[in-house]
């Protein structure tokens, strides 16, 4: 009986709380629909971070089957070398025809140039104006260098490059001195002008040489990209060996470069250097879109209204075409997928990343072995070079050109630079995204496994790996693609290939796959967009609503009014 009536109060109690637990968890759910309906929505820049990082937080959910490993698996080739490299090497010495500079000069006759931009845009311009005096027999004065862009760096030619060393490595080919001598005791100010870009050698005859013959000494302005992009093989040979031997950077800027790298080698024998290029202002020039609503909005807009000519763009369509840089989480997923692991170093070139710390996260959670010389280096010892974003520009060159891999998330002056330089040197493996095709993987990569999302990025990066032969000679800009500079070790490749016939077709069947993977990958995609770096931009005094050179595949500066006859001029 006892036990009964302990049950029937049991019961009774139970009955009378389950209508209490309901209302409850009714009034909790009431109260979190209106806190959810309240609350503000999250900051830009957490939506930002949330566009970063959806696919892991949804895999950590167990929604998604996108799980991004540890490690970079298990691939069929060397991740840190070019199995085709040992066949190429750089051979830029002059020909028997083309005659020393001491026979060629004529007396009483010198360029000036003024070059343009940030570093690497005036390394393109100090290699061009070489050729441009040679063509002109003409002596060349050292460059003057951009004090007045975007970057705003006081350093002249002498406290960047070794200047005595520019001018005794080149004295057979062009003479130059270091500054324009007086003419009857008094400073000599010479004739100024400006040459249509891409202009090639009749272009300076006709254009640059009766202003020498009346002026003796003729002064180019704003000079970048000047030169036409096909030459003759001499003067081709001429621009690799100012580029890669005689614009050498000074003893101090050198000796802080190879301390960076050198403290780079003592945590890993092998590193990767990223230039990521995900500052404000690239992404403002890009005109692309991240996902950080209006203040993203305001905040790039902003800033793009310094480039007064550039036409408004559709960032969706440009993430399509693959004109914006990777995010920083993309940039780390393209690298697991090629089978760079979590222990891999990474060095990376770059500015202010919009977003900071934010933006960087989920590529750091990927590699969380992550330098920059601010990290390897004291303020000390940068203090010499920090107020000078070219100096600066010069050390993160000189890592990046040094790292067994360099990856670029632009096509931009430092980054066809520093591939032309590499295939030179050996054809060590650059990196380059090809952004238009890995955009649809990114996008769709929530719904896909990470093997059928790494296996997509593979196939999407084949032909931009920096492989020999990747590119067609005259496809991309010369300082890109050097190709009259590059010869191929024939004898050593036949050896390879007549090896032991069981091992030796093997090796010729995947060494003929492999080439034409590549080229036929670079022939499909003709219509690949043009970069553009900022400063290639930067003419604040260009008359508005004029054709300035904006990357767009056109090859000439139709912003000068008194050049009607240019593409006459030009076609070459």
């Amino acid at each position: 009986m006892g036990v009964t009536a302990f049950h029937r109060r049991r019961h009774h109690n139970h009955a009378r709380l389950i209508p209490a637990i309901s209302a409850v968890s009714g009034a909790l759910l009431l109260l979190f629909a209106v806190f959810s309906f309240l609350a503000p929505s999250p900051t830009d820049h957490e939506h930002l971070r949330q566009h970063f990082e959806l696919p892991n937080d949804v895999a950590k959910a167990g929604v998604s089957v996108f799980r991004v490993p540890s490690s970079g698996g298990r691939l069929d080739r060397d991740i840190w070398k070019s199995k085709q490299s040992k066949f190429y090497y750089g051979c830029s010495n002059a020909s028997k025809k083309f005659d020393e500079a001491e026979s060629i000069t004529v007396p009483n006759r010198y360029l000036l140039i003024v070059t343009s931009g940030g570093l690497n845009q005036q390394r393109t311009g100090i290699t061009d104006a070489v050729v441009a005096a040679r063509i002109l027999n003409a002596t060349l004065v050292v460059p003057k260098l951009d004090q007045k862009s975007f970057w705003k760096d006081a350093s002249n030619f002498s406290e960047i490059f070794d200047v005595a060393w520019f001018i005794s490595h080149l004295s057979k080919d062009v003479k130059i001195v270091k500054e324009l001598p007086r003419r009857g005791g008094k400073i000599w100010t010479p004739y100024t002008m400006r040459v249509p870009r891409k202009c090639n050698a009749k272009c300076y005859q006709s254009r640059v040489l009766p202003n020498l013959l009346k002026k003796h000494a003729v002064q180019l302005t704003k000079f970048d990209y000047r030169l036409a992009n096909r030459l003759d093989k001499d003067l081709q040979k001429l621009r690799c060996r100012v580029n890669y031997h005689a614009l050498k950077f000074t003893d101090p800027i050198i000796e802080m470069g190879e301390r960076l790298v050198h403290r780079m080698r003592m945590r890993s024998k092998n590193f990767i250097a990223l230039h990521l290029r995900f500052e404000p202002d690239m992404l403002a020039f890009s005109g692309c879109y991240y996902g950080g609503g209006d203040k993203e909005r305001r905040e790039l807009g902003a800033i793009r209204k310094r480039w007064k000519t550039l036409h408004s763009s559709n960032p969706d369509r440009g993430r399509r075409q693959g004109k914006c840089p990777l995010t920083p989480e993309e940039v780390g997923l393209m690298l697991r997928s090629l089978g760079f692991g979590k222990d891999v170093h990474i060095y990376v070139a770059s500015g202010v990343v919009y977003g900071g710390e934010e933006t960087l996260a989920p590529l750091k959670a990927l590699f969380p072995n992550f330098y920059s010389k601010d990290t390897l280096a004291s303020k000390e010892e940068l203090e010499p070079f920090a107020a000078f974003s070219s100096r600066m520009a010069a050390l993160d060159f000189l890592v990046c050109d040094e790292s067994d891999v360099f990856v670029t998330n632009n096509n931009g002056n430092m980054a066809k630079i520093l591939a032309g330089r590499r295939r030179y040197n050996g054809h060590k493996p650059t990196i380059r995204p090809n952004a238009k095709k890995l955009y649809r993987l990114f996008f769709n990569r929530v719904n896909m496994t990470w093997e059928a999302f790494a296996s997509g990025v593979r196939t999407c990066q084949r032909g931009f790996m920096g492989e020999p032969m990747e590119l067609r000679p005259g496809r991309g800009g010369f300082h890109e693609n050097p190709a009259t500079c590059i010869c191929e070790d024939t004898e050593a490749k036949k050896k390879m290939e007549s090896g032991p016939r069981k091992l030796g077709k093997d090796a010729e069947s995947s060494t003929s796959k492999d080439v034409s993977e590549v080229v036929d990958d670079q022939n499909d995609n003709n219509d690949e967009p043009e970069w553009s770096d900022p400063d290639e931009y930067d003419d604040q005094n260009a008359p508005l609503g004029k054709g300035l050179f904006n990357g767009t595949g056109s090859d000439y500066d139709t912003s000068l009014s008194e050049e009607p006859e240019l593409e006459e001029m030009l076609s070459d």
